[in-house]
């Protein structure tokens, strides 16, 4: 899975989670510039490692052979959890894994070198395995 090969702080604090009336829409990576089609966020949320190479691995095998994919998000953000069955107290738990904090209008992944319909259904699929809303927009 994704990971960051070296981290300033192994830790990050929680930080504060703003309702969805207040998410502010992302200002960078909004556009498509590597292919001719891209998937773009239209909600929020943290997508984990495991569900961008689910993503990427169901986009890749349904765009087929001659299609190239960029992934445009990267995991930086650890995120912590304590064991099952352990008390209140004693400090913050291990590190699980990394996620990206993915606001509005990002765009995820693009695809270039398949027919308009092949690249939509999978980006499309690749839609179904994020935690989020996402639509398939084309290079303007």
């Amino acid at each position: 899975m994704l990971a960051p090969k070296k981290t300033k702080h192994r830790k990050w604090q929680v930080g504060r989670r703003q309702g969805a009336r207040r998410t502010k829409p992302e200002t960078r990576g909004i556009t498509v510039a590597f292919g001719t089609f891209g998937l773009k966020a239209t909600t929020q949320a943290r997508v984990t490692s495991n569900q961008i190479e689910a993503a990427r691995r169901a986009l890749v095998r349904a765009a087929g052979k001659s299609a190239k994919v960029w992934v445009r998000i990267f995991p930086d953000r650890p995120f912590t959890k304590k064991p099952s069955e352990v008390r209140m107290g004693s400090g913050k738990g291990d590190v699980q894994g990394y996620v990206m904090d993915v606001r509005p209008g990002r765009v995820l992944f693009e695809v270039d070198g398949a027919p308009e319909a092949m690249a939509r259904e999978a980006l499309r699929k690749a839609n179904t395995k994020l935690p989020l809303k996402g639509k398939v927009i084309a290079r303007e």
